[in-house]
């Protein structure tokens, strides 16, 4: 093993953004110094923290710094403070143009629920099976980028997709099956939309290319309902911004909670890849170190093992969490009867424990 230097933008945000991504930090450091990597963190300000600080939710500095890094952590934006901002300077602003910048067009979300914690999903053991799939959304294009009006008595958005968009995401998807079992469901609805029948059609041609991939289509309101119904059948699915946005998080739930699913943003190769949990900001806790800070050290264990190659650290910390599981520890969100639970705080310095007894004993370096 190489021991490796990497630089890591850090994108706190607001909420519970800073406690989450704390948590990450410090399970990096400990991976990092028991495997003689050197990580550097260095942190700028972002969302409505940044407005606060600069008067924009996407300062220069702040761009300029992860284009300067090796990769993005995110923690979260958003919240009520801001939420009378105009349209395009809230801190959602911020996210959308950081994609934009960093040509980020892809969006990976994992949904694959831990085995200590099968008991709060909201599904029967029996229809949850051994659930594992991932969701690949596009991410710089749709109804988010599109033209948007809106008067008195009129509103509208446009929803837009180009050939050339639909391809480059659909064959990072076609990618990811065939790394995986071999199967991608397309989700759109293009009985109604044109732009849905332009990826359709794309998405079936470019098939040909792949010929190892079984693809299969559904619509929209199908696959959310399939999610449900028999989430096993899914072992990649391609979908569009808004569709992608809305069934990752529908999907989050079979994990048992939102706070448990990371994702990974990514785009032109010469630019960093983002990390984030999928969760909001959660002004209401902010503060009260309650904040589940797993969605955000899943996305660093992604980071680890998608932009860096660092597989086997990525899975240690991993092992770390499922002891701790395995022990009872939970924080509230994810509590079940006869659990022990702790704050955030307290569960983050249980999975470091857990990691340090596996290095020391040699499973970790």
């Amino acid at each position: 093993m190489t021991p490796s230097r990497k630089t890591i933008a850090v994108l706190p945000g607001d909420g519970i953004g800073p406690e989450v991504i704390g948590a990450a930090i410090r399970l990096l450091t400990d991976c990092a110094s028991a495997f003689g990597h050197q990580l550097e963190f260095r942190e700028y300000p972002f969302g409505g923290n940044a407005i606060d600080r600069c008067g924009v939710p996407l300062p220069a500095e702040t761009l300029a710094g992860c284009r300067a890094s090796d990769a993005v952590l995110l923690g979260a934006v958003g919240g009520p403070r801001w939420e009378s901002l105009p349209f395009g300077t809230r801190p959602e602003a911020g996210l959308l143009g950081l994609r934009k910048e960093l040509g980020l067009y892809i969006n990976l979300r994992p949904i694959r629920p831990l085995p200590a914690l099968r008991n709060i999903s909201p599904l029967r053991a029996e229809r949850l099976g051994q659930c594992d799939f991932e969701i690949v959304r596009e991410l710089a294009g749709d109804i988010y980028f599109g033209e948007h009006k809106i008067n008195q008595e009129k509103a509208s958005d446009l929803a837009e997709y180009s050939v050339s968009e639909i391809e480059r995401v659909a064959r990072y998807a076609f990618e990811r099956a065939r790394a995986r079992n071999h199967h991608l469901t397309s989700v759109d609805k293009a009985n109604v939309l044109a732009s849905s029948t332009l990826w359709r059609d794309t998405v079936t041609r470019l098939s040909r290319e792949y010929p190892g991939i079984s693809l299969d289509h559904q619509y929209v309101d199908n696959a959310a309902m399939q999610i449900l119904l028999r989430p096993t059948q899914f072992d990649v699915i391609l979908t569009g911004n808004m569709f992608g946005d809305i069934l990752s998080d529908e999907a989050a739930a079979l994990a048992g909670s939102i706070g448990l699913i990371p994702s990974l943003s990514r785009g032109r190769p010469e630019e960093p890849a983002l990390y984030e949990p999928i969760h909001g900001s959660a002004p209401a806790i902010a503060g009260k170190d309650v904040a589940c800070p797993l969605g955000a050290v899943f996305s660093a264990t992604l980071m680890l093992r998608e932009s860096f190659g660092f597989d086997v650290e990525s899975q240690s910390i991993e092992d770390a969490i499922d002891r701790v599981l395995e022990q009872g520890y939970r924080t509230p969100d994810i509590a079940e009867p006869g659990s022990h639970i702790v704050g955030g705080s307290e569960f983050t310095e249980q999975i470091r424990a857990q990691f340090r007894v596996a290095a020391i004993r040699g499973h970790g370096a």
